[in-house]
């Protein structure tokens, strides 16, 4: 399981963040399809792989022996959630870089996730 690869690694910073409600609502339905972890190799960050799993969304760089570069973990959706309400959740940062490739990150696995769920595998 790669979350493992977080226990030990150093949190350079950690913030409250929220998923949107589209993406977590993505996400959720290629879990169900696909099952976890959901593998994305980004093409807008070449050194960059996202790793979809059921409690965190990891992304590791490639060329320096996977290493953590940052992560959503504790997600927290309410009990009662609406699906067009988002989902809390805690983002951390192991580089101090990480920060300007949140949002990069956000828009390939969406589109990584839309185009694997319309192709079907």
């Amino acid at each position: 399981m790669l979350t493992s690869r977080l226990d030990g690694v150093p949190i350079y910073a950690r913030r409250d963040d929220v998923i949107p409600a589209p993406l977590y609502n993505l996400w959720r339905r290629a879990r169900m399809r696909f099952g976890a972890p959901i593998h994305i190799r980004m093409a807008c960050l070449k050194e960059m792989e996202l790793y979809l799993e059921h409690t965190a969304w990891v992304v590791v760089d490639r060329n320096r022996a996977e290493v953590p570069v940052i992560a959503w973990t504790d997600f927290a959706p309410a009990p009662e959630r609406g699906i067009h309400e988002p989902v809390p959740c805690k983002l951390n940062y192991y580089h101090y870089m990480a920060s300007g490739i949140r949002a990069r990150v956000l828009e390939c696995m969406k589109d990584g996730l839309e185009r694997r769920l319309n192709r079907g595998a």
